[in-house]
């Protein structure tokens, strides 16, 4: 596979009102699960649809908001100010039923997902006490990660977590690759064959981050500069990003393809880098449970 940079990288369209700034079709990223839009709605504002044969994730990245379903209410769904003084509020959403946001707040942001399944489901509401504080990795390569949809948790294929990595730190690291399916002989999965979307805020807004993306036949490899909005596509591939000096670097991941799984492979050449962590980086975790409180 040879693909040019311009085709990973969805510069965000953010004119500071509302409507969506950030979005990409299954058929814009050319491959066969992932759609996402990111939208920004005032209070009162409305915005609903139909599952259709998707099945649906919103993530709350700040304000609040009520929900309207086939046969059921969520109402003050979401806390956070923004995406940095808190913890996710979300909403899982099954096939065939419509849905309707109402923002209770001024500048209301929410992510969308959906993929195509052909499994019955139900709807449910994720809090923040739902959501798992994980601090991985070491020293510069020290970051953060909240569970938000993990494997596991009864949706078909969408699984979606969040990450915080501080100024200066290296993320996704070492650099790994879900691309391929594999199961050991008893049938557990090795590495899952994924597409994935990194949607990126970075504080200060005016800050970035360096995405590299790249394959083990140097077919794909590419670098972008990913800044506030902006959204990056991995279609295949190892995808380390490092956060720049001054900025903290939060992306919302979404996933879909061959199981609900995170399973992956490390890049062989720095799987050697994990024995030299000495301890988790002092400046985390960003956001905490006690923000909710």
């Amino acid at each position: 596979m040879n693909t040019p940079s311009s085709n990973l990288l969805i510069k965000g369209q953010d004119a500071v009102k509302s409507g969506i700034f950030a979005e990409v079709t299954a058929g814009q990223a050319g491959w066969e699960y992932l759609n996402m839009q990111v939208r920004r709605l005032n209070n009162g504002d409305r915005y609903g649809a139909h599952t259709g044969d998707h099945e649906w994730a919103h993530v709350i990245l700040g304000g609040v908001c009520d929900v309207h379903i086939d046969g059921g209410e969520f109402f003050g769904v979401g806390r956070r100010h923004n995406v940095f003084s808190g913890m996710p509020y979300a909403l899982y959403l099954p096939a065939g039923i419509a849905f309707e946001i109402t923002a209770r707040t001024d500048g209301f942001e929410v992510a969308s997902c959906w993929v195509a399944t052909d499994r019955p489901n139900s709807a449910r509401l994720i809090t923040p006490s739902m959501s798992r504080i994980e601090l991985r990795g070491g020293g510069n390569a020290s970051r953060q990660i909240n569970s938000i949809i993990p494997p596991g948790f009864g949706s078909h294929r969408i699984v979606a977590v969040e990450a915080y990595t501080p100024s200066g730190n290296w993320s996704s690291y070492p650099p790994h690759k879900h691309d391929v399916h594999r199961e050991d002989a008893d049938g557990g999965i090795l590495e899952a064959d994924l597409e994935e979307i990194y949607f990126y805020k970075i504080a200060p807004s005016d800050g970035f981050a360096y995405q590299r993306i790249y394959n083990d036949a140097r077919t794909l490899d590419s670098v972008l500069v990913a800044g506030n909005h902006d959204t990056v596509l991995v279609p295949e591939g190892y995808h380390p990003v490092v956060s720049a000096h001054g900025c903290t670097t939060y992306y919302l991941n979404f996933l879909a393809g061959s199981a609900q799984s995170l399973a992956n492979s490390d890049d062989p050449a720095l799987a050697w880098v994990k024995k030299t962590w000495a301890g988790i980086d002092p400046r985390l975790p960003i956001v905490t449970h006690d923000m909710e409180r």
